[in-house]
């Protein structure tokens, strides 16, 4: 059982930045799939970001261009960078994993791992 735990959250002013993490209690080399998801109040849960092993990585169309997803094997952790961030992008942000590839668009029901999220407030 892989434990995640994100860290980087906080509160940044509108055109900000910040990066999060995402540290795995164990090796990520057989994490074929991580993701970011957020859930901002009264929303459901949205995918943002994900790679799969071999470098691939896809965006949803509201942060593409602004937001990076990477990953570091030698640390066990995967990250996002989020440029430019915009008010409506408060949320509470979720890395999850598993071991299945999965390109392009991930849904949540396809992730083994989560982790217990960590809060980003963008003021305007």
């Amino acid at each position: 059982q892989v434990q995640l735990v994100e860290s980087g959250g906080g509160l940044v002013q509108a055109g900000g930045s910040l990066r999060l993490s995402c540290a795995a209690s164990e090796s990520i080399f057989s994490i074929n799939t991580g993701a970011w998801y957020r859930q901002a109040p009264g929303n459901q849960r949205e995918w943002v970001a994900s790679f799969v092993s071999g470098g691939a990585t896809a965006y949803a169309d509201s942060v593409t261009g602004r937001f990076a997803i990477s990953r570091d094997n030698t640390k066990n952790t995967f990250y996002l960078q989020m440029n430019s961030l915009k008010p409506e992008e408060t949320a509470v942000y979720y890395c999850a994993a598993t071991h299945e590839y999965c390109s392009g668009y991930v849904n949540s029901a396809d992730m083994s791992y989560w982790g217990k999220g960590t809060l980003v407030t963008v003021s305007s």
